[in-house]
């Protein structure tokens, strides 16, 4: 995939909040040296993240582009869309989240924690399928610092830096093997993890699921904030769509 491999349209400036739409506010800002984009549609290497970021007000010429993207039949996943995708996408994923932001975490360093890196990343997704914290792929751990526990030389928690908005930085991935549940680990990391957006002068930001009510809960006991409800939906595009469809 070629980055801007069709003419740019004018994409009108935007006047939501870094976080209403942080993928693309990543992807438009400190992330964009990942950005794989056509016409204003952009998005990760499909082996860094799932994310697509569509414009604002997605028009039937985004939505094409998006199509050509993923090709026909592709799955996108898309979070914080103001629209529906047109009704000939079929749905396949869809639940309603939260984002919550640092109000007034109490981040430190962890002594226990052990910066990981591209030689982890099969333990980390050994982890991840056992925990499933949501999308962490082989090159995520590019997105930022990511830091790990290890017990008995086993990687049994770990909790990084995903999205990056401009002055933000999200906490993702956090997830601890069900082994030494109970023991704090999470709450250790994601701390220690802020404590490292902070020391660049960045806030840090995570999202949960709605429904995932102990997550949330452990997230405002370490002092973030509800700041807004979001969803998160996965389509894909029509078996069908012409593939000369937008150009």
């Amino acid at each position: 995939m070629t980055r801007n491999d069709t003419r740019p349209r004018t994409d009108t400036p935007s006047r939501l909040h870094p976080l209403d739409n942080p993928a693309r506010s990543s992807l438009t800002g400190p992330h964009a040296h990942f950005a794989e984009s056509r016409g204003r549609v952009l998005r990760y290497p499909v082996d860094v993240s799932p994310w697509i970021a569509l414009p604002e007000a997605p028009d039937a010429q985004d939505w094409a582009d998006l199509a050509a993207l993923a090709g026909p039949g592709g799955s996108v996943a898309l979070a914080a869309l103001q629209a529906p995708p047109p009704p000939d996408w079929e749905i396949v994923f869809r639940a309603d989240g939260v984002q919550l932001v640092d109000a007034s975490a109490d981040a430190a360093p962890d002594p226990e924690a052990v910066l990981l890196g591209p030689r982890d990343v099969p333990e980390m997704l050994d982890l991840v399928a056992r925990t499933r914290p949501g999308p962490f792929l082989p090159r995520t751990v590019e997105l930022g610092t990511y830091l790990g526990i290890r017990r008995g030389g086993a990687l049994v928690a770990m909790a990084g830096e995903r999205l990056h908005p401009p002055g933000w930085t999200e906490i993702s991935g956090v997830c601890t093997d069900e082994s030494v549940r109970g023991q704090g680990l999470a709450s250790r990391l994601v701390l220690a993890v802020a404590h490292g957006i902070r020391e660049r002068g960045e806030t840090p930001f995570l999202h949960a699921s709605a429904s995932n009510t102990g997550a949330i809960r452990l997230y405002e006991s370490l002092g973030f904030r509800l700041r807004r409800r979001t969803a998160f939906l996965s389509a894909l595009v029509p078996a069908a769509f012409p593939s000369a469809h937008g150009t």
